[in-house]
């Protein structure tokens, strides 16, 4: 809203979207600022109940914009609205934005998702496209602006579960000795005795820390969407979470604060760039873990394996899988008894052990 020279106040509001995604917007005029608000609030009004525009006319541009902004904003968190919005811009709009909503049909959604895999599309973005088209479409069948969601009647992309793989204890060891001179030197003692995400990892302020009781509290997780990089509340409420550090940890902890401390006032990151601010997930991977795993002579693999790893030592040592849920901070056990199930059989054995053992004992007292 600005007041022109002549005195007049005028004040524009999004209306739609035309078929290349582009806003379109009223504007309003009024001697004051008061009637000019009025104006776009009777305006934002007629907009939201539908009285624009002929819904039989609205596109599938149109419609999805709303969605994001009356939708996908106010129910996700700010990173995965950024990740809905890119994924609207940069694969569905291009393909099907122009298209009437109502006429929609699911050789559309065939036709989008063949696109895709033509352009190198991953199946696993494929199949993230399909679930956000999906999604969106489930609400459009809510407000009733079409009779049935489309994409049921598409069969949903098949994506390969990335390969897992896990660190020996005696290649973890490895791993951490040849680490001991980089600086990032705590942050894998850390990936690899908390399972914390790599964005945790990133995101961790020293207030977030206590060394002194030995546990460290995950309140934060950077993320970069399109380059542009912030902090955000970690994935889900169980996320949200304390936890417990092994001495192993703590020294290594201690060990950073001192470095730290030995260059001056230490940031806020307790893990930060050259420059004090905070690092980005690719620059740690090109230019740190990767030259360390062949330092180490390890396989090359992803740095969310070392998650994985710590997950699977600790399952190995007997830790009840309940405990390591609340560690790695997955919302429901069933996440981490699927995720891990590879590591279940040689616990069933050992359990069979156990009661031999047990029982075996039992019947020796009794002879």
């Amino acid at each position: 809203m600005f007041r022109r020279r002549d005195g007049v106040w005028a004040g524009s509001l999004t209306v739609g979207y035309d078929e290349r995604g582009i806003r379109k917007r009223r504007t309003v005029y009024g001697p004051t600022k008061a009637a000019v608000l009025e104006r776009l609030t009777r305006l934002r009004a007629d907009a939201l109940a539908g009285l624009l525009g002929d819904p039989r006319r609205l596109t599938v541009a149109t419609f999805l914009h709303r969605w994001l902004e009356d939708v996908a904003r106010t129910t996700t968190r700010a990173s995965v609205y950024r990740r809905y919005a890119e994924i609207v811009r940069l694969r569905i709009l291009p393909e099907i934005g122009g298209v009437t909503l109502s006429r929609l049909t699911p050789v559309h959604v065939q036709s989008l998702l063949t696109s895709l895999e033509n352009k190198g599309v991953s199946p696993r973005g494929r199949q993230v496209t399909y679930d956000r088209l999906h999604r969106a479409l489930a609400q459009a069948v809510r407000w009733g602006l079409v009779p049935r969601n489309v994409c049921d009647a598409v069969t949903r992309p098949r994506a390969p579960r990335p390969t897992m793989r896990v660190l020996t204890p005696e290649q973890v060891t490895t791993l951490l000795a040849a680490a001991r001179e980089d600086r990032f030197h705590a942050l894998y003692v850390l990936a690899v005795t908390t399972g914390l995400r790599q964005g945790e990892l990133l995101g961790l302020q020293w207030d977030d820390v206590d060394l002194a009781s030995a546990v460290l509290h995950v309140r934060h997780a950077l993320h970069e969407v399109a380059g542009r990089l912030w902090l955000d509340q970690p994935k889900t409420t169980r996320a949200r979470r304390t936890v417990d550090l092994p001495a192993v940890a703590v020294a290594a902890m201690r060990d950073h604060q001192a470095r730290v401390l030995a260059k001056g006032r230490p940031h806020d990151f307790v893990f930060c760039d050259t420059q004090g601010g905070p690092v980005r997930k690719s620059n740690l991977v090109r230019r740190s873990f990767l030259p360390l795993l062949k330092r180490a002579g390890l396989p090359r693999i992803r740095f969310h394996d070392l998650r994985h790893t710590a997950a699977t030592l600790l399952l190995l040592q007997g830790v009840h899988p309940k405990v390591v849920q609340e560690r790695l901070g997955h919302s429901q056990i069933s996440i981490t008894l699927d995720t891990y199930s590879h590591v279940l059989p040689s616990m069933g054995r050992e359990a069979a052990a156990k009661l031999d053992a047990l029982l075996g004992a039992i019947a020796v007292a009794k002879l």
